[in-house]
């Protein structure tokens, strides 16, 4: 398994180890020693799939407090997925970081708790898995507008299907700072 930070260093890019033959392939979507030896919580409680048509957009979600962090991967499509650094204090708050997650290219995502998470649909669906690392809790649930100006996502679809949710969360400097998680600072890097 290859794990590459992303320009946000701790927002990691993990691209598993594909054993394929003429039958088809095999990978570990999960294995606790190797992915604990990434830098990567071991503990995740709570698993999560959703299927979108193209051009739906789902996100920006955080849960405060509660913070989720999630392992997030695509089985059936392909996705372009967010995430945005929400930590107060943080060196690189209010910047994001895109990748384009497939079925084809098997890579996965780890968005640690204080990011704010979205994705968007650019193939015809998309099936998207998702580990988290706390319980949904509705009173924590919290979200940031798509399209904040002052973020300037580039995300694939300038006119995105979104839910009733989605379309009305503030931008990020609406939010006070007590509605965002802190910045604990750096966080154990990487092995790669």
């Amino acid at each position: 398994m290859k794990v590459r930070p992303t320009e946000l260093p701790e927002v990691l890019l993990l691209e598993p180890s594909v054993f394929s033959d003429d039958r088809g392939f095999f990978l570990e979507t999960w294995h606790q020693q190797r992915y604990a030896a990434a830098g990567l919580p071991t503990l995740f409680v709570q698993d999560n799939l959703s299927f979108s048509r193209k051009g739906t957009l789902r996100g920006l979600h955080f849960q405060h407090p509660h913070g989720q962090g999630k392992l997030v991967f695509v089985l059936q499509g392909e996705v372009f997925d967010v995430a945005v650094d929400i930590r107060g204090g943080s060196p690189t708050f209010g910047r994001w970081v895109g990748v384009t997650l497939s079925a084809d290219n098997k890579r996965q995502l780890y968005i640690p708790e204080g990011f704010a998470h979205g994705f968007c649909v650019t193939s015809e669906s998309a099936l998207f898995a998702y580990k988290c690392t706390d319980f949904y809790n509705p009173q924590a649930e919290a979200g940031i507008a798509w399209d904040d100006p002052d973020l300037a996502i580039a995300w694939p679809s300038g006119n995105p299907l979104l839910s009733a949710k989605d379309r009305s969360y503030p931008r990020l400097k609406e939010l006070p700072a007590e509605r965002l998680p802190r910045y604990e600072g750096a966080a154990p890097s990487a092995q790669v």
